[in-house]
């Protein structure tokens, strides 16, 4: 997509002001070990990024990410009061798989799928599991925007390897392009003027 994007640690985070936190126009915290980074993220770090999503900055959680977002002992309750459970295949002692994702107006995509959240109670849905749970939601924190996905659209084909999917990883990775750009421009995912 061409955009420009500067990495931040925690302590970079945590001396950042607000005001040079609203610098940048998004946020985005990836996936990974949800714990780790909770407990890797300074309080100072997490006060700077509530308040510069309350004040602007959009934000782009993607699985750890998405988790890190919520209600958690060490995350950012960018969603107030609503902590995410794992997607129903966690249960079933599934670590990782491909999952159809259905989103409304789009053709169903496959996704790689990593021990993500399912997002209930908070937001819009924009993407569900098989289950019917929120896979993918939006909606705003103060005056900023804020994407969750549970699953991993950025996938490389290397992360499919020994999965069976349906849709290619292509395709997954124009959706995180989509993904990026609603987040960036704080738009509704639902808003298909945006994808034109």
């Amino acid at each position: 997509m061409r955009i420009e994007y500067a990495k931040a640690s925690s302590r970079q985070l945590s001396s950042m002001g607000g005001l040079q936190m609203q610098q940048y126009r998004l946020l985005i915290i990836p996936g990974g070990n949800f714990i780790q980074i909770g407990n890797g993220i300074t309080d100072g770090a997490k006060d700077n990024i509530r308040r510069a999503v309350h004040d602007g900055l959009n934000y782009l959680g993607i699985c750890a990410g998405a988790f890190i977002a919520g209600d958690l002992p060490r995350g950012l309750n960018l969603t107030p009061d609503v902590k995410f459970g794992f997607y129903s295949a966690e249960a079933r002692g599934i670590r990782k798989t491909a999952v159809p994702i259905a989103i409304p107006g789009t053709p169903t995509l496959d996704h790689y799928w990593e021990d993500g959240p399912q997002l209930s109670g908070w937001g819009t849905p924009i993407g569900t599991y098989p289950d019917g749970t929120p896979a993918i939601a939006e909606g705003s924190y103060g005056k900023g925007w804020v994407v969750l996905s549970g699953v991993h659209p950025e996938a490389p084909e290397s992360w499919r390897r020994g999965m069976h999917f349906r849709t290619p990883a292509a395709a997954g990775n124009a959706y995180a392009a989509t993904l990026i750009d609603a987040a960036l421009k704080g738009r509704s995912l639902l808003d298909r003027s945006h994808h034109e």
